[in-house]
């Protein structure tokens, strides 16, 4: 998977909005392409913490997960009008059937799948993630993949992330599959 694409230039027609779960690999896997594509990289969390001032953890045990899910939704569509760009969501930000619908209108989604354990193997030792505040943070996890997996599977294009993949690897997987529907065009 590592070789690298030997191309001129590659143009991004419409903004990638990455989706999936926490630990799936959305803003390494964002930051790595916008730099592939010469594209600004957002991330939607980074915007709301940012903007108040708060960790998402904050946020959730301040306010609740439904304020959250609201001022998530807001940022989305914000970021949604500017030019094509890659865009890192939340892991629950893809719930929401009007993100699904304002993202498939003027972007595209890109479910990263990853298994329960590759997860666990990453998110296991972070303190930030609100959800995971549990008696048993696994098991809890599991659940969550579980639940979100149907809404993940509408995703317009999904990469399923491999344990021995690096963030080259997984990155030239989402590019190819992402020049093969014509989203990223080669000039």
């Amino acid at each position: 998977m590592g070789e690298t694409m030997p191309i001129q230039s590659l143009d991004l027609q419409k903004t990638i909005v990455f989706v999936g779960m926490m630990g799936s690999g959305k803003t390494a896997i964002g930051k790595a392409l916008a730099a592939k594509l010469q594209v600004p990289f957002r991330d939607s969390d980074a915007v709301i913490e940012d903007a108040s001032c708060l960790s998402i953890a904050e946020i959730f045990e301040r306010y609740g997960e439904p304020f959250f899910r609201d001022k998530e939704s807001r940022v989305i569509l914000r970021l949604l009008e500017h030019p094509p760009c890659i865009l890192s969501t939340g892991g629950g930000a893809w719930l929401s059937p009007e993100n699904r619908a304002a993202i498939d209108k003027i972007a595209v989604s890109v479910w990263l799948k990853a298994d329960v354990d590759l997860l666990w193997s990453r998110v296991r030792h972070k303190t930030t993630r609100p959800l995971l505040r549990t008696a048993n943070p696994r098991a809890t996890l599991a659940e969550i993949s579980a639940a979100r997996t149907p809404a993940y599977e509408t995703a317009q294009v999904q990469i399923e992330t491999q344990p021995n993949w690096s963030i080259e690897d997984t990155t030239n997987a989402v590019l190819h599959a992402l020049i093969a529907t014509q989203i990223v065009k080669v000039t």
